[in-house]
Order: C-alpha cells, then sequence, then structure tokens
C-alpha cells in the first residue's frame, strides 16, 4: 500500500517550517519511502516573538494564536502544493505544530496549530495533536520519532537529533529507548543572536572561544542530567534555567558558544555512558588478526540528523570523544539531516489513519502503547 502524504514539523529552535512530500510505501510489515518534494519556510520576524512568548498569553489570546497559526501552516501548505504540482495527489497530512506547554508529569502537553483549521484551509484530511494520547497513558509524550526510526532505518543502531533540543534513540531486538538529552540549537542559537548572527554557521564562533570550567561546571551538575530515562525537556528548562545560567557570567560570545557546545558534547557522550543504554549485537565486521581466522569487532552505527548535524565544530568534537565506544556514524543525506522529524510525522499520520501504534511505552514510560492524533476530515464526502 502506497500513502502520499505531506508531514509538517517547527522545532523548538525557532527557524521555520519543516515541510515534506513523501510517498510511504508498507509491503509485508516492512516501510519504506521517497520524498518527492521538501522545503523550509523560514518564520519573518513575527512569528518567533509570537511563537516564543506563547506560553505568557492568557488563554483567549493563546486559543486565538492557536486558530492563526493553524491559519498560516495552511497556507503555507497550500503554497507548497502549488509549487510542487502536487494537486489532488496529497491524501493526508501530518502536523506536528508547535509544542509551548510540555509537562508530562501534569498529563499536559499542547502545539500550536489548529488542526481543524488547516483541514478547512487546505481540504485535505489532517492528522494533529500527535502527543496527546501517550499523555494521558502516563508517558513522557517525546521523544516522538522513534517508532519511524524503527519502522524506516531498522538497521540502524542509534538514531540522535539535534535540533532545539538534542535526543537520542536506541534499538535493539527487544524494545526501543529514546529520550531528550540537553537543550542544543536553541540556547546556540540565542548566543549568536547576542551578536546579530542568526545562528554560528559552522560552530565557527565556538571554535574560536575558551571553554570556562566553572560555567561548563555548573551546567553538567543540573538535576536533570541525572535522572534516568523515560525523560524528556520541556524549552522552558533552556531558555528560563540554562540561559540565564549562561549569561550571570561575564564572557565574550564565542566563550559562551564554545563552553556550551562543549557542553552538549559532553551530556550526548554521557547519554551513552552513563545512561545504560544496551550494547547492542550489532553488525559484525572482521579485521585481521594473529591468527589464521581473524577477530570479530562489533561496531555501532549513529545517524546524526537534525541542524546541528551541520555544526561541523560540534559534530567533530562528538566524533571525538565517541570514538573509544567504537560507533561508527552514518552519513545521511542532506535532505534527511534537515527533514528526517517532517518525514517522520507524515508516517505517524499514516499510522494513526490506520489504526496502528504511533508511540511505544518503552519510549515514553507510558502504561501502553498507544495510536495518537486527531484526525480532522478536511475532504468532502
Amino acid at each position: 500500500m502506497v500513502y502520499s502524504v505531506i508531514g509538517l514539523m517547527s522545532g523548538s529552535s525557532l527557524d521555520g517550517l519543516d515541510i515534506v512530500f513523501t510517498e510511504l510505501e508498507e509491503n509485508a510489515g516492512k516501510w519504506s519511502f521517497q520524498i518527492q518534494a521538501s522545503t523550509c519556510f523560514s518564520y519573518n520576524k513575527e512569528w518567533p516573538q509570537k511563537l516564543q512568548h506563547a506560553k505568557d498569553l492568557h488563554a483567549r489570546e493563546y486559543l486565538l494564536l492557536h486558530n492563526e497559526y493553524g491559519e498560516w501552516l495552511g497556507e503555507k501548505i497550500n503554497e507548497f502544493i502549488t509549487a510542487n504540482n502536487l494537486e489532488y495527489k496529497v491524501q493526508l497530512i501530518a502536523s506536528h505544530g508547535h509544542t509551548v506547554f510540555h509537562a508530562p508529569e501534569k498529563k499536559m502537553t499542547a502545539q500550536l496549530g489548529n488542526g481543524a483549521v488547516i483541514a478547512a484551509i487546505t481540504g485535505i484530511n489532517v492528522v494533529s495533536e500527535l502527543r496527546a494520547l501517550d499523555i494521558a497513558f502516563g508517558g513522557q509524550g517525546a521523544p516522538i520519532v522513534p517508532m519511524g526510526e524503527k519502522l524506516l532505518w531498522n538497521d540502524v543502531d542509534y538514531f540522535l537529533n539535534i535540533g532545539g533540543i538534542a535526543n537520542l534513540s536506541c534499538q535493539n531486538a527487544n524494545e526501543f529507548i529514546a529520550f531528550d538529552v540537553c537543550p542544543a540549537n536553541r540556547i546556540l542559537n540565542m548566543l549568536a543572536q547576542e551578536v546579530g548572527k542568526e545562528y554560528d554557521e559552522d560552530g565557527n564562533m565556538a571554535a574560536s572561544g575558551n571553554i570556562n570550567q566553572n560555567l561548563l561546571d555548573e551546567l553538567n551538575s543540573l538535576d536533570y542530567y541525572r535522572q534516568s530515562y523515560p525523560k524528556s525537556l520541556a524549552n522552558e528548562f533552556g531558555t528560563d534555567i540554562i540561559f540565564p545560567i549562561i549569561q550571570s557570567y561575564p564572557l565574550s560570545i564565542s566563550d559562551a558558544l564554545r563552553t556550551y557546545s562543549e557542553h552538549i558534547t559532553i551530556q550526548i557522550v554521557n547519554a551513552f555512558t552513563n545512561c545504560q543504554l544496551p550494547r547492542l549485537p550489532a553488525r559484525m565486521t572482521w579485521s585481521d588478526g594473529n591468527d589464521a581466522v581473524g577477530q570479530a569487532t562489533a561496531n555501532c552505527q549513529l545517524m546524526i540528523t537534525g541542524g546541528g548535524a551541520f555544526n561541523a565544530f560540534l559534530i567533530e568534537r562528538v566524533k571525538i570523544l565517541l570514538d573509544d565506544l567504537r560507533i561508527d556514524i552514518v552519513v545521511s543525506s542532506d535532505e534527511i539531516i534537515k527533514y528526517k522529524e517532517a518525514l517522520i510525522m507524515a508516517l505517524l499520520g499514516v499510522l494513526r489513519w490506520r489504526e496502528e501504534y504511533t508511540v511505544m511505552k518503552s519510549v515514553t514510560g507510558a502504561t501502553r502503547n498507544s495510536i495518537g492524533g486527531v484526525v480532522w476530515m478536511g475532504q468532502e464526502a
């Protein structure tokens, strides 16, 4: 069965709306995909401010913004459809929305972007609110992408996404484990914006700075990093806790970026070494030994995606610190690096449409696996 789907993702880094049109095929339980079109609609100057401060709005204003953002999403989808000649080709839209509130301990999460409005504007069936049911079942509601990783890349051992928040996933034969590691691009971008740049291109400013050990030690000592999985982060952990700590030190932006980049790297490595992730029965490669048979060596494979994958300095630091763990980094296409999450949203929408599990309890800590998402029928009967 082939499904032609649009997937949408707006991440916590506030850099824009990722959108893909993909053909997803299921054959005897195995899934494959082809991305037919993709783009990122950058936000104008107003939208990052609106999204960043949505948490401070009163209920009426928040719901009005929920509709306004849904209208914007619907309009951008229509632009995307027209630009790529996709009229009458899209069967389903899956929209993640933009996360504003995330408090799983109170069984609450909220994403802006009213799915009903999207369906009305596009005239296409829409799946939204993909996290809510898992939260209701006591889960973290995050990370949400592991089901897609499991179904689309079942030959990869580890998945590291470095977006506004970095998260790590691990799969083996028995269960799938995933959790948020630390705030990442959101903080790096906020620091770069202090000197008038949208982001630190290739990590060049960070590379020119020096580590402040006192700041690094304070960041690494935060309680979240000692918690066991399943666990997830709200955006406020970065903006309201970590960023003020960095600002309390009289550092140049280059030194702050260098220190925080090292913090990200250390927490990524700690996620492998301290959180007791299972060492996997990875694929075996053979190297010459002293005997005639040779010696087997296990190498795990790690796929890195998200905007942070283009931060050359950060990735080099991650490679250096992971070297002793015998982990090989899988090099993905730029399109997968940029649009993997939007692609997986498309798949989750299809799974919801098929009434199949979208979220695994082993990832989120919920009491059961769940079929998450609200369906809005935009297409006329």
